[in-house]
């Protein structure tokens, strides 16, 4: 597939703030002041939290602190899969039992359909369209990963997705050498920067305080401390998730995972029709580095997956740049995936990070003897989750404040879940790197060696990373 370096607009935030424009950056924080609640972060964790608490209790005064602009981090640079995946569920399922998993499952099923009724309601445009996913299987080993996940899913008590053969995959998309794919109507495409924009400007208007371009270098009970003065605050909610490290005392919390994608140049009808992809569904794989896309609502493909996964030190980047050799494995991926697309152009390329915790499971918590609560760690799966993040958090200040009780949510087993921090570097870069060149090792032997197993290799890496 032919493109030039040159061609290819890298950075800039993401293609989303390319399309949509950046915002207008709103005034920073004046000085030191108080309020009921502060909420540090401006993706969707924080914006989401603000929404759900002024509309339960219009008279709490809300502060939300933003280090850049709302959107600036992964909330701006994702993928637009409003998906009912949650990190952690099998994790939880076996510290809490199966049926608290199956609560949280139906919980995230909900979350989708949530988000899309919110966004309607508020008049907040994001190209949704709950075209459902699409897992494809593209290997031996792929396919019989993908059964094992539906049946897993299935468990659950997710009864309304499919299973596909090759020719049924084909009606939907045509990828090459697709063997078999499952698809669920949990989850729909969305434009992530419509969608961020939205929120802010739908919280502000309930009267919510943004500042933006306010660092919160560190966080205490009932203190956020900014080089512009000091928020004291009944509740502190870290809504940070990727660059949670840059708080003091934070730094082996949660890792910066970087995530990386490409979008091509819009394609013609006649491109669409060699591939098919009418339903819009958000499109991923089997493969253990795995990918995900979208059908884009202006007629593009974007695509992402993992670059160079993790930065030494827990060091997040600023513009979203992204390494050469990283643009041409995502260009490889979709070449592979859709040979008849050879000599489409790629047109942007970014990078942003999303927040992992050492056991992969995202968590809501909120300490009642300090104040302070946090969301986050989910792992990739954060468009959606974010939202459960952030009524669980309005339910559980209500519930510490005496203003109710406890709800469905706030018994949800990922509340309150405590894990260990990572380990300190050079082993915390070591096994990343270790860990993700292992499962493109595995990917690539599959692809050579066609079996109906899994990678021995992946298995390992698995067991390393602490994913089982």
């Amino acid at each position: 597939m032919s493109s030039s370096a040159s061609s290819v607009v890298n950075g800039g935030i993401s293609y989303w703030y390319a399309d949509d424009g950046l915002p207008a950056v709103r005034e920073p924080l004046p000085g030191d002041t108080s309020a009921d609640v502060v909420i540090v972060g401006g993706g969707y964790t924080g914006l989401w939290t603000a929404y759900y608490l002024k509309k339960a209790a219009p008279f709490l005064r809300i502060i939300v602190l933003e280090q850049k602009f709302c959107g600036y981090g992964a909330s701006g640079r994702n993928g637009g899969w409003l998906y009912n995946g949650i990190a952690g569920r099998d994790r939880y399922a076996k510290l809490r039992g199966h049926e608290a998993a199956v609560r949280l499952q139906k919980a995230m099923n909900d979350t989708v359909a949530e988000v899309i009724a919110v966004a309607g309601a508020e008049g907040i445009d994001a190209d949704i369209h709950q075209g459902g996913v699409l897992e494809v299987a593209t290997t031996p080993a792929q396919l019989a990963r993908l059964r094992a996940f539906h049946a897993h899913e299935l468990s659950y008590g997710e009864k309304d997705r499919e299973l596909y053969g090759a020719r049924e995959t084909a009606e939907r998309i045509r990828v090459a050498d697709a063997v078999g794919s499952a698809w669920t109507p949990h989850g729909a495409r969305l434009h992530p920067v419509k969608l961020v924009k939205g929120l802010a400007d739908t919280v502000e208007a309930l009267g919510v305080t943004i500042h933006e371009s306010t660092p919160v270098t560190e966080i205490r009970p009932r203190h956020a401390i900014t080089p512009y003065g000091t928020v004291r605050a009944s509740y502190v909610l870290r809504c940070t998730e990727g660059f949670t490290a840059s708080l003091k005392g934070q730094k082996r919390t949660w890792l910066p995972m970087n995530s990386s994608m490409i979008a091509t140049e819009p394609l013609t009808e006649e491109q669409w029709a060699t591939i098919g992809w009418d339903g819009r569904e958000t499109l991923g794989d089997m493969a253990h580095a795995y990918m995900y896309a979208q059908r884009t609502a202006d007629g593009r493909i974007a695509l992402g997956g993992r670059g160079v996964p993790y930065r030494f030190g827990s060091r997040t980047d600023n513009d979203g740049r992204t390494q050469e050799a990283t643009i041409e494995a995502l260009r490889e991926i979709l070449s592979r995936f859709f040979p008849s697309l050879a000599g489409l152009r790629v047109a942007y390329a970014w990078s942003g990070v999303l927040g992992v915790p050492r056991d992969w499971c995202a968590t809501v918590t909120l300490d009642r003897a300090t104040g302070l609560g946090w969301a986050g760690g989910y792992v990739g799966s954060g468009v959606a989750t974010a939202n459960l993040a952030a009524r669980t958090l309005r339910d559980l200040v209500q519930q510490d404040s005496g203003q109710s009780g406890r709800t469905e949510l706030t018994d949800l087993p990922w509340v309150d879940h405590q894990v260990r921090k990572w380990e300190p570097e050079p082993f915390r870069w070591l096994g990343v790197h270790g860990m993700y060149a292992t499962y493109r090792t595995a990917d690539q032997r599959e692809r050579l060696r066609p079996g109906t197993g899994s990678s021995r290799l992946a298995k390992i890496a698995d067991r390393v990373a602490g994913r089982h």
